[in-house]
């Protein structure tokens, strides 16, 4: 799927993963992205709390998850994992989100930035960089999507 460069707007990034959650933002006019420290994932979400924390004192508007997908573009387990919780993001904040296909960005991360064998999660918010970049330049606008059912996969 096919979308425009988006508007420039303040969000979030989140690379979601089975134990971690990376961060990155990006200023409002999408100009910089700098990485956050990566949350650690618990089984009854209370690190949604510390994702509302920044989102407030950053003023972020929206926010972006990544989806695993496949070579061919298909849902992976992982895929619909993050899906799910996009969604239960979304029900919490109240916020214009969207999915960007984030296919091989941790490799991408360990590659560009030169991180290997990480246990902090630093790895985690450089992928969630790479997605917002991404993004930045490939979109889909928030507001497309928004309250809308968000992956036809």
């Amino acid at each position: 799927m096919k979308f425009c460069k988006p508007k420039p707007k303040s969000i979030l990034s989140l690379d979601v993963g089975t134990k971690r959650i990376g961060l990155a933002y990006c200023d409002p006019l999408s100009i910089t992205s700098n990485i956050l420290p990566a949350v650690k994932r618990f089984d009854n979400n209370k690190e949604i709390k510390i994702i509302r924390n920044y989102i407030i004192e950053l003023n972020l508007t929206g926010f972006i998850v990544g989806i695993p997908l496949d070579e061919e573009g298909q849902m992976t387990a992982q895929a619909i994992d993050c899906k799910n919780y996009g969604q239960l993001l979304s029900n919490e904040l109240k916020l214009p989100f969207s999915y960007v296909n984030e296919h091989s960005s941790t490799w991408e991360s360990s590659d560009r930035f030169g991180i290997r064998k990480d246990k902090s999660g630093l790895i985690d918010s450089f992928s969630a960089k790479i997605i917002l970049e991404q993004w930045i330049l490939e979109g889909p606008e928030l507001e497309e999507l928004a309250g809308k059912r968000q992956i036809k996969y």
